[in-house]
């Protein structure tokens, strides 16, 4: 799994500089606490949503592995249990 540290890496190394503001305003690129603030944010977000993804995954790997064991597919275990 990727490390906080590296995504940080990686954002930096994809994204440089950072600007804010728009075509009519202009653009001001962001004071290095700012731009550290950002990617750091950026990197937070992506190490909740690639635990949400493993979380996703080890779930239906374990119900695999349940299914597998007692012989059976989804669809027969959704009609033991009555489900849809």
């Amino acid at each position: 799994m990727t490390t906080k540290t590296e995504l940080i890496t990686e954002l930096k190394s994809n994204y440089p500089t950072l600007r804010s503001g728009s075509e009519e305003g202009g653009y001001v690129e962001l004071s290095i606490e700012e731009y550290n603030a950002t990617i750091e944010k950026w990197a937070d977000s992506k190490v909740i949503e690639l635990n949400e993804i493993t979380v996703k995954e080890n779930k239906a790997a374990a119900k695999q592995a349940l299914l597998d064991k007692l012989g059976i597919t989804a669809e027969e275990a959704q009609l033991l249990l009555g489900s849809n």
